[in-house]
């Protein structure tokens, strides 16, 4: 009795070439809601309930990236004015934004920033060009990318 295989029609394997780059400009966000180091801490968390985002970019007056704030920063300074019984009013966030941002390169291929996102355990990446911001990039925007591709071979 003969061996049979059962192993079926391979599919040909298509080139580099023949998948799309993807770049992470091409899926970041532009119209970001941005803050400023002046800001009150109040104000910043209004607007990240306003607009259900978990945290945001922080520019200077030149769009020039100097940190970043999140619902994080913001309810450690919550439980610090409880703590020490001093009212929130007139505090600005530049004390408790994150200042050591770790930026994203535009043009990085998507699925190289899927990993960079899992090393690196953040939910968002600020893109900066020539000193200024230009867009950020979310996990929310690489599923996007990944499922534009579904059926498709990723490289």
């Amino acid at each position: 009795m003969g061996i049979k295989s059962f192993q079926g029609a391979r599919r040909h394997q298509s080139d580099a070439a023949d998948t799309p780059l993807l770049k992470v400009s091409d899926y970041m966000s532009t119209n970001l809601i941005t803050f400023t180091p002046n800001q009150a801490i109040e104000s910043v968390m209004e607007s990240l309930i306003k607009y259900r985002i978990s945290g945001g970019p922080v520019v200077n007056d030149k769009n020039e990236l100097v940190g970043i704030i999140s619902e994080g920063d913001c309810i450690k300074q919550i439980s610090e004015s409880r703590y020490y019984n001093m009212p929130m009013q007139d505090k600005t966030i530049e004390k408790y934004m994150a200042v050591n941002v770790e930026t994203i390169d535009g043009n990085m291929n998507i699925f190289d920033a899927a990993n960079k996102f899992l090393n690196a355990k953040r939910r968002r990446f600020p893109i900066v060009e020539n000193g200024k911001l230009v867009g950020q990039i979310s996990q929310k925007d690489v599923l996007k990318a990944a499922m534009q591709l579904k059926g498709q071979n990723w490289k």
